[in-house]
């Protein structure tokens, strides 16, 4: 199931999304949440963030309310998607973030690792839409992009073992872990650099777990201006999901809705050669990781 929040009508919904009833591939819509219930006969949770802390990890909960809902498409409201989808979360209770967690990105940046990678917070209000512009401020020099696997907690768990971490996935979708590399050097820790308002592009939907057969096995890209800068895989992630559920849990309590962001591969803008390339007013950032959906955001300033 995909899960995405849409604005329609001057109304902004959470809804599933459902493929075009005539099988056009690219085509999508969402089926709002008063739709579904209609359908299902039931009340659904006010928020994605709800929804998630009350459904958990319950695979058959989530395909018995897709059953019914794809068994009367004929008779239900669908709204296209273009770019109307927003932010498929707004008030997640933590947003976590790893670094130097792929192989060749740490290679590019010749920094040395431990054996796990270092961890910060985003906070929420770095949360943007997929499509939503990126503002950067006149005064900051170095905007960098990273695209990133996101993984959505859906229960709550402390000191969760590799062996067990995945039965604590909800869900996943893409983050963009907008930097600035000037305060990021700076500061000498990254969290001012990675937490303007806006920076962390998230979405363009949440496809729940059961979806997907192997997360550590996607084709993920970042194009600038249809320039491709990011073309790996996250299968090149050194300490896999479970290993950072498991890290996470060992000091801090994971809960639902939390979102973990599992690291970026090579190709930042930092790291171009023979010379950096950082973000400009007017770029557009495309991102994506397959199966999961494209973000594409705009670079605007004052």
């Amino acid at each position: 199931m995909k899960i995405a929040r849409i604005k329609h009508k001057d109304e902004i919904q959470y809804g599933i999304v459902i493929k075009d009833s005539k099988g056009r591939p690219g085509i999508n819509h969402v089926i709002p949440k008063k739709s579904i219930e209609n359908c299902i006969k039931a009340d659904l949770p006010e928020t994605v963030e709800k929804m998630i802390e009350e459904t958990g990890c319950d695979d058959l909960n989530l395909k018995s309310i897709y059953d019914k809902v794809e068994a009367n498409l004929d008779n239900i409201e669908k709204i296209p998607i273009n770019n109307n989808l927003c932010a498929p979360m707004t008030n997640p209770p933590k947003i976590i973030c790893f670094g130097l967690n792929y192989v060749k990105h740490v290679k590019e940046t010749g920094k040395d690792v431990g054996k796990t990678p270092p961890l910060w917070l985003k906070p929420r209000t770095a949360i943007n839409g997929p499509y939503d512009n990126i503002y950067k401020p006149k005064w900051i020099n170095k905007l960098d992009y990273e695209v990133e696997l996101a993984v959505i907690i859906g229960k709550k768990g402390k000191n969760i073992n590799q062996e067990n971490a995945m039965n604590y996935v909800f869900g996943y979708m893409i983050l963009n872990d907008i930097s600035e590399r000037e305060i990021q050097e700076a500061d000498g820790q990254w969290t001012r650099a990675k937490s303007f308002d806006g920076f962390a592009p998230i979405g363009p939907y949440i496809t729940t777990r059961d979806e997907i057969n192997d997360p550590h096995k996607l084709v993920m890209t970042t194009h600038i201006n249809n320039e491709i800068r990011q073309n790996s895989s996250t299968n090149d992630m050194m300490c896999k999901i479970p290993k950072l559920i498991n890290h996470i849990s060992e000091f801090m309590t994971l809960e639902p809705g939390d979102i973990i962001s599992t690291g970026t591969p090579e190709g930042v803008g930092a790291a171009m050669k023979p010379h950096p390339k950082f973000l400009n007013e007017g770029d557009i950032v495309q991102t994506a990781i397959a199966e999961l959906g494209m973000m594409k955001n705009k670079i605007i300033t004052d």
